[in-house]
């Protein structure tokens, strides 16, 4: 199947390639529900020595520049207590990790997880990390632009291999919380 954004060879629905994903992220497809059926998330294979935004663009399609977004994961803290959430942004733009997100965490303070952290928590690969699949009692913040695009490229687990996935399925993620101005330029 043709993708719908990008230039990739082959586009694969996520339910038919769930080898290709990691544990979680499997899980997450098999038991998907929402108005976006799982058949609507793509799978394409790229390779990982271009997994960089500004390379991956050069090889798989500038037009990718303006529909791909970012996958981190923050951490809130406030006494003892830490929170993790995962923030969804255009990849152009940065998370306002000591603006928006320590807010909406009701944290005293903010900052990116440490790798070891995100990838052992998440259990994907770093680089990878994507919405689908993460820990349901983490947060899932999403820039409100990205909810608004038909199709959007995220990581899909791994460094090899994206989603396509369309803009408003990320709004019905558990934990999911649509921001305005969570993606800073």
């Amino acid at each position: 199947m043709r993708a719908p954004i990008g230039d990739f060879d082959q586009a694969t629905p996520a339910p038919d390639c769930l080898d290709e994903l990691t544990a979680p992220v499997a899980d997450a497809v098999r038991h998907w529900r929402g108005s976006v059926l799982a058949e609507e998330i793509l799978y394409v294979d790229t390779d990982p020595r271009w997994a960089d935004t500004a390379v991956f663009v050069e090889h798989y399609g500038r037009d990718l520049l303006e529909r791909s977004a970012n996958c981190v994961v923050v951490a809130g803290r406030r006494g003892g207590e830490t929170t993790l959430a995962a923030c969804l942004v255009p990849s152009t733009t940065r998370v306002d990790v000591n603006g928006v997100v320590r807010r909406r965490l009701g944290a005293r303070k903010a900052s990116f997880a440490p790798m070891d952290t995100a990838t052992g928590e998440a259990g994907m690969e770093y680089g990878g990390i994507t919405p689908l699949g993460l820990p349901a009692d983490w947060p899932v913040l999403v820039d409100s632009t990205v909810v608004d695009l038909p199709y959007v490229l995220v990581g899909s687990g791994r460094r090899r291999g994206k989603l396509l996935v369309p803009g408003k399925a990320f709004a019905e993620l558990p934990g999911a919380v649509v921001l305005e101005g969570l993606g800073v330029a």
